[in-house]
């Protein structure tokens, strides 16, 4: 008798490690593993990046402190040292300061050891005091999420284990590796390496794709980098947000209240001379206009180009290669190695180089912090004149379309 409860309880034991407390086939374990995982997306998105690092919204105490819980529970991390890692990121944006810029430490390094450049990150003392202001002090912060937060995966680790039994102990390993994947790796890699551009933003930023589902809307982290404290991340007609369904679905039942959202560049008129209305759509929209005038730069080169294939080349193709890819780029930006190249380059098209000049007064208009607003209009109109008497078809149609912009209602 004894024998056969030992044998019973032995078979019980044997079924809860296979099974757990669910006892759910492999496929159901999967698809609660991938929701859980958006869940951690979700909190990572709309909490910490865009409530707590920005301010682009605030959250309801019950919906911020769901966020904190859950992620003290699935990744261990705190809001203070997620919060100034990412506003550090901002402030020295591809410098030797920035704590994870694949411009500096390679696409390779970014990409599969984000994670630990953010451990490493985390420890800097200064990094929490100069750009974690702001972020929860209370009793719990201090005493469990940030004190106690190895607690939160092992908790989270004895969850899945008894809910799924053995196999749960790999529905925990998916749900730690998520982020430190996706968002420490992919969004911080790919996101300043590979991409497509709408503004050309004075870093490298990149959205990875033009619908955010996977990383709750992070992949449009070109539009992020161009208005950071805008709620929402999707600024074309194409492109989707998922993070800002979940904000917009808060904010209807009163658990968030949204503070700002991107400009919505408008078109009128073409006004008979630049003015002030002109200048404040300027500079408001620049990151798109300059966008705009890259794609002018590229047609220009490709006419200039083109019609030198004629005859011999008037650049070497590795000249070619690099105006191609930095030429539409802030000088800062580009590297030393490719001066030589831009230099070459600009010097055999003439209407190339034009472009390139330009483009840089243009920038003067927002960079230049000491001119009067007075100033600046007569700068911007002495530019439209230029430009438009420039013999380049497409300068003079950029500088008609800038007259004609407008900061939307």
């Amino acid at each position: 008798m004894q024998a056969f409860r030992d044998f019973a309880l032995n078979g019980a034991l044997l079924d809860f490690l296979a099974n757990g407390l669910l006892g759910w086939t492999w496929w159901e374990m999967l698809l609660l593993a991938l929701a859980l995982t958006h869940v951690t997306i979700a909190s990572v998105t709309i909490y910490l990046h865009r409530h707590s690092a920005h301010r682009a919204l605030d959250l309801h105490p019950v919906a911020a402190h769901f966020f904190r819980f859950w992620l003290w529970l699935t990744t261990g991390m705190t809001t203070k040292a997620w919060t100034a890692i990412h506003r550090k990121h901002h402030a020295k944006c591809e410098q030797a300061e920035d704590p994870h810029s694949p411009q500096i430490y390679g696409i390779r390094k970014v990409l599969w050891q984000g994670a630990e450049l953010y451990r490493a990150e985390a420890k800097n003392t200064d990094t929490l005091a100069r750009y974690g202001h702001g972020t929860p002090d209370d009793w719990l912060e201090r005493h469990l999420y940030d004190r106690r937060s190895v607690w939160g995966v092992s908790l989270m680790l004895v969850i899945d284990v008894l809910l799924f039994g053995l196999p749960g102990l790999a529905v925990w390993a998916l749900q730690m590796v998520w982020i430190p994947f996706w968002a420490a790796g992919v969004i911080n890699g790919l996101g300043h390496y590979w991409g497509y551009r709408n503004f050309e933003a004075q870093d490298a930023s990149t959205n990875v794709s033009p619908w955010g589902l996977v990383i709750g809307g992070e992949e449009l982290h070109n539009n992020h980098h161009t208005y950071p404290t805008s709620a929402r991340f999707s600024v074309k007609p194409y492109e989707f947000d998922i993070g800002w369904v979940y904000i917009s679905a808060l904010q209807r039942l009163g658990l968030a209240k949204v503070k700002k959202t991107p400009p919505r560049l408008a078109w009128g008129e073409v006004r008979p001379v630049a003015d002030a209305q002109t200048l404040e759509a300027v500079i408001a929209h620049r990151y798109e206009l300059l966008a705009r005038y890259a794609r002018q730069m590229k047609r220009v080169f490709r006419q200039q180009t083109g019609e030198a294939e004629a005859g011999t080349p008037a650049a070497s193709p590795r000249a070619l290669r690099q105006a191609r890819r930095w030429l539409h780029r802030d000088a800062e930006r580009v590297p030393a190695a490719a001066q030589p190249q831009l230099a070459e380059a600009r010097a055999a098209y003439p209407a190339l180089d034009k472009m390139v000049t330009m483009r840089e007064e243009l920038r003067q208009l927002w960079t230049q912090t000491g001119r009067t607003r007075e100033q600046l209009i007569a700068d911007l109109q002495a530019w439209c004149h230029r430009a438009e008497e420039s013999g380049i078809a497409a300068l003079r149609e950029f500088s008609l379309r800038l007259r004609a912009v407008r900061v939307a209602a």
